[in-house]
Formats: C-alpha cells, structure tokens, sequence
C-alpha cells in the first residue's frame, strides 16, 4: 500500500479568463426552491481537515479501491492528498495531476452549454424540446426545463444495459452509438412519469441535451465544449475525445468491480463512452474540476439570470437537490456545497464548491461497482467543507445491514448492488 500524501500551497491554476457569456425512484417536485433557499450557502469556517479526508482514503482501500484521491483548493491554498496507485500493473502511486473518466460531471458541462446558449437567445428553457428536434420524443409537453432537471420521464437505458455490471459493459466498450441510437433504447420502455411530475435520474435526458447542443450550434458537443468551457478556463487536462478509446497523458487507470465475489477487477480505462457521449464522456482533472466548478458558481459561466436558473431546486431526498445539471449537498456543519458526482467503469468522482466558489473539493477513487467505496468517498465532503470537527462521524465505515448513504444514480439508478 503507498501512503497518503498531502501538499499545500498557492494554486497555480487560477482562472485568467472568464466567458463573456450572454451565459431507484421518481421524487415529486413538491421540495422545489429557489436560488438561495435551504442552508447557508457561504464558505465553510473551518479549515479543511486533511487527517480526516486521508483516513476516508485509506478506507476506500481498504473496500477494494486500488486507489484514492482528493484535491481542495481553498481559496488559493492547495490540499493534495493521494493514497494507493493508478496502475495496478506497475504499481504507480496515483496523484491529483492524473486524469480520468468524470462520468456524470459531464452533465454541468453540457447543461453550461445549454443555458449560455439561453443567454444568447437561441433556447428557451421552457419551450419544449420537439420544438428544436421535432419528433424527437413522444410527448410535446416535455420541456428542455424537464429534460436539465431530469423531470422529463424518460427511462434511464442504462438500467437495461449495465444489470450485468462486466457483462454489460463488455458489449458496449468499443461500440459506438448515435444519440437517436440512445433515446430509441430509453423508448423502448413506458415513462417514469408525466412531464414535470417527478424527479427521476435518466442519463437519456442529458443525451437529449447532446443533441439540442448539436442542433443549436451546428457543431459537436467536443467543440462547444472546447470553445466556451475548456479553452477560456484553461482547463488543459481536460478532454472529450469520444470516440476514441484512449486517456491522453497520464491517468489513472480503472477497475471495474466483478459481478461475482472474489473475481479480479476489470480494467475498464479504454472505452468509447459511447453508451454516455454528452452525459457522461469527459476526461479532466482534479485542479480542471475544481477551476470549473468555482468559476460556475462565481458567475464566470453566464449570466446572473441563467445561474438562477440553474439553481432552482427539487428536492431529492434530505441532504440531495438537483437543479438543472447541478446538484446541491447539505452538510452536517450547516453548509450547502454545489456540483456534481459521476460514475462511470472504473471511477467514482465528487466534485464539489462552495457558493462563493472559494473552496472546491474533486475526490476520485479508480473503481466502481463497489457500494462500500461508494459510501466512503460520500464522507469525504464532511471533513472538505465541515473540517475536524465532522472528521470522525465522516470516517466511520457503515457497520454490516448499515443501508448506503448513497446509490448508483449515475449509472443504471435502479440497479441495487453491493
């Protein structure tokens, strides 16, 4: 086992330049709040607690992870701290300058894209999305508000194609899909429910939100993203690539774990995607994640009115609520944190900042399909933004018949597995 490690100084990566941007169960929407509503919003008092995020590490490794990561910027200073490897073949310690697949992160990016190109007057978010992809979808009352709040209805495919975790995967690793591919295997099945009546996490939604990019702008998602996220942030390690197979630079590799107990871990770093594409196909980095996220909530993403927006919520559970391609955590401490998680082969990731967008938190463990490592890397917002005094309750291991504080949302949602 390679120790932890934890460094701190100035952030190199500030953000220079800002966009001039003119910008599982259905849960009713009867928790919807507006920007501003819940818990405070502001920075955490304490400092971060790096004793308590390096044992949450450590436990992650201990649940099979073959690697763990967190990296926080604190308004400037630097939290890096790194346990176990990247590579189980060479048995290089991992480090928070690795990239790797950010899954469902990838949901903020498009639904930025989306609500800039509000701002700019080419979409409406409550005018339905038949409206730009006529015929697209069965039901003219399915907004592109439903679809960014994944209150659209739409069956998750991804509960059919990944039941099987390694099977599954195995037969869509190198194959390349269409969007319309993608929405035909979400319709092949009955709604979850009307447009607007309940919140129900469906990666078709964000595939719907890849192809109104690509309507809208008559360019790929890998452009607009590049153009108006990853060029003007300067978010160099971060990369759409699909569908190449590929990981550019160093990464860190992933593990998917086996359906069936004591198998070895899969390495499930070369893939298309495909199956994710505008929801869930972004590579990035740990210092990417974190400029992204502040410079979001600061403002430097679009405009005020569009952020609002973005921010009006539905109530997910106690601590959970979704805005348009965001989410919001409730802390122990009082505080509320903002952003996103993703699952996808091989890697969990949390990417997470304050409202100011003054303390920003990535922690990436390099496997998946473990709900052990799952709920461990949930704890590691408590000690990020609570500091020591939520270390200990946040490092605690859920004992055996313990139910998950967390759930397999991003990939197939109503797929239970341990």
């Amino acid at each position: 086992m390679v120790s932890a490690t934890a460094v701190t100084g100035t952030a190199l990566g500030a953000v220079m330049v800002s966009l001039l941007a003119a910008p599982a169960g259905a849960v009713t929407p009867t928790g919807t709040q507006h920007a501003g509503a819940g818990r405070t919003a502001v920075a955490a008092a304490a400092a971060p607690d790096d004793a308590g995020l390096r044992a949450i590490l450590r436990t992650a490794l201990a649940q099979g992870a073959p690697g763990a990561m967190a990296r926080i910027d604190d308004n400037g200073t630097v939290h890096r701290l790194v346990e176990g490897v990247d590579d189980l073949a060479t048995g290089r310690t991992i480090s928070t300058n690795d990239r790797f697949r950010v899954g469902s992160v990838t949901k903020s990016f498009s639904a930025v894209v989306l609500l800039q190109l509000v701002d700019e007057g080419r979409l409406k978010l409550d005018k339905p999305v038949n409206t730009y992809l006529p015929g697209l979808l069965p039901d003219d009352r399915i907004t592109v508000r439903h679809v960014l709040s994944h209150r659209s209805g739409l069956y998750d495919y991804t509960n059919d194609m990944f039941a099987p975790s390694v099977s599954g995967f195995e037969a869509v690793r190198n194959k390349v899909f269409s969007y319309r591919d993608l929405v035909k295997l979400s319709l092949r099945k009955p709604r979850t429910n009307a447009p607007g009546a309940a919140y129900s996490y469906s990666n078709t939604n964000f595939v719907v939100a890849g192809m109104l990019i690509e309507k809208l702008t008559g360019h790929t998602v890998a452009t607009e993203y590049q153009k108006r996220i990853f060029t003007p942030l300067n978010l160099t390690g971060t990369f759409y690539v699909h569908p190449a197979t590929a990981i550019p630079g160093r990464h860190a590799n992933g593990y998917l774990t086996p359906d069936t107990a004591g198998a070895s871990l899969v390495d499930s770093t070369r893939q298309t995607a495909s199956w994710a594409q505008s929801a869930g196909g972004i590579i990035s980095t740990p210092h990417d994640l974190d400029v992204f996220f502040s410079a979001l909530l600061r403002g430097k993403l679009m405009s005020a009115a569009q952020l609002t927006q973005m921010t009006k919520w539905t109530r997910v559970n106690s601590t959970t609520s979704y805005g348009l391609g965001l989410r919001r955590r409730d802390l122990s401490c009082g505080i509320s944190v903002y952003g996103h998680t993703g699952t996808v082969q091989g890697y969990y990731t949390y990417a997470f900042t304050t409202k100011d967008g003054k303390r920003s938190l990535t922690a990436l463990a390099n496997t998946s399909n473990n709900t052990a490592v799952l709920n461990t890397m949930y704890r590691a917002l408590e000690p990020a933004f609570c500091g020591s005094a939520a270390a200990e309750a946040a490092a605690r291991v859920a004992g055996p018949g313990t139910a998950p504080m967390e759930r397999h949302e991003d990939i197939a949602p109503s797929v239970t597995r341990d």
